[in-house]
């Protein structure tokens, strides 16, 4: 499970987040290109924007889920 504290500076406020465990495997790129980005200059993916129907929660949810890594993390906000 992803781990708060180690939750990477580019994530925006909110539900969810990446650590810093990320392998920028582009996973949750692909299955929610609207709230996941990747960061260049560190290489690995953050939340550039929180969801906020059922419906982008769920597309959140499932790139959480399928993270390899676990480095998707839902602070339950």
């Amino acid at each position: 499970m992803a781990d708060i504290d180690e939750k990477t500076e580019k994530n925006v406020p909110g539900k969810f987040y990446v650590d810093s465990n990320c392998i920028d495997c582009d996973l949750c790129r692909e299955t929610a290109p609207d709230f996941f980005a990747r960061d260049d200059d560190e290489g690995l993916s953050y939340v550039y924007k929180q969801p906020e129907t059922d419906a982008e929660v769920d597309l959140c949810n499932e790139a959480l889920e399928g993270c390899p890594v676990q480095a998707i993390g839902d602070d339950g906000e």
